[in-house]
């Protein structure tokens, strides 16, 4: 009897974070080359396109904690690459809801990276943070519609600010200024005529 109490005793602490406690229902992505945000989300069961991308982002360590942990020591040398966000929506009880942040490095070599701050609200608790990696995550996040490089996302991030001036819209803007500069010089002239006699 003892042994298999013993049994589930150990096999309760084996299970993973994402059978234990209740994640996310949606994560929003944004960072530079994302015209809008990435949305993903989804129903809280274990093999939910919402609950593998936490399990992939760390979001289950970092938030809760587990032993043994996956989380890295710190945080990774050299240049992890553009940084973007994610945004969770955790829901709570007594209809509640938690809103974590989390910082993401999809171009980190070797593997994506990803860190969430200690000390965030969720549940009766706080976050208690960390650094992960995961060799699936950039993947996943460019089947939802990440640029496949940095490069790519530096580009589409500098042509989406550049739309602003490809569209007309510097035209307008000179010629505002123009007329703005045409009316202050002509009303200082106004301003200088001696007065008729």
């Amino acid at each position: 009897m003892k042994r298999i109490i013993l049994a589930l005793a150990i096999s309760a602490l084996a299970l993973p974070a994402t059978a234990l406690a209740k994640g996310p229902s949606e994560a929003s992505i944004t960072g530079p080359g994302l015209g809008n945000a990435i949305k993903i989300s989804g129903p809280e069961d274990e093999g939910s396109p919402m609950m593998r991308f936490a399990d992939q982002a760390g979001f289950f360590a970092a938030a809760f904690g587990q032993q043994p942990s996956p989380l890295l020591p710190g945080r990774p040398k050299g240049d992890l690459g553009p940084k973007y966000r994610i945004a969770y929506t955790v829901p709570g009880p007594d209809n509640k809801t938690f809103h974590i942040k989390q910082e993401l490095y999809p171009y980190a070599r070797p593997y994506a990276v990803t860190y969430m701050a200690g000390g965030q609200p969720i549940f009766d608790s706080h976050t208690q943070g960390g650094w992960s990696s995961s060799p699936l995550l950039k993947d996943t996040l460019v089947a939802a519609g990440l640029p496949k490089t940095a490069a790519a996302a530096r580009d589409a991030a500098s042509s989406s600010s550049a739309g602003f001036f490809s569209t007309g819209r510097l035209g307008l803007l000179v010629l505002v200024l123009l007329v703005l500069g045409a009316a202050t010089v002509a009303m200082r002239r106004r301003a200088q005529r001696p007065p008729a006699a």
